[in-house]
């Protein structure tokens, strides 16, 4: 990863997020990647809804392992998901959007152990409804 000015970081994340096609499947957005940091977020659409009308775990748990996996990649380079959790704090319903911040908790050489808050975003409100933590690894 190169050390760069934070503007050159978002530009190089936002260029890797554009290679995984799973990501442009569900219209994902790097919103911020900073050292340390990563905020990732998704429109709700309601092919994203599973039978109760909440936004399918799935969704909220893809947001987490990125989120994360970025947050570690901006200390560590080329990183891959070793492990996660996630929390489901609240059904993530009515939503315009869906936003994961991420955060490195520690890091060494070779893993980070990051942590990573899902919010629903309705205009100006920002809810809780899942967290994280998960250990981020050095690509071979």
């Amino acid at each position: 990863m190169p050390a760069e000015q934070p503007d050159e970081l978002l530009r190089f994340g936002r260029e890797v997020l554009s290679r995984q096609p799973f990501s442009a499947l569900l219209a994902a957005r790097l919103d911020a990647f900073t050292p340390g940091g990563a905020e990732l977020s998704v429109p709700v659409v309601p092919g994203l809804l599973q039978q109760h009308g909440f936004v399918h775990g799935g969704v909220l748990s893809y947001l987490a392992d990125n989120a994360l996996t970025f947050a570690g990649g901006s200390v560590l380079g080329d990183s891959v998901t070793a492990e996660f959790k996630i929390n489901y704090l609240r059904p993530a319903r009515d939503a315009e959007r869906l936003l994961a911040v991420a955060t490195v908790v520690g890091s060494g050489k070779t893993q980070a152990v990051c942590r990573c808050d899902i919010f629903v975003l309705r205009g100006e409100e920002r809810t809780l409804c899942a967290a994280a933590q998960g250990t981020i690894r050095k690509a071979a």
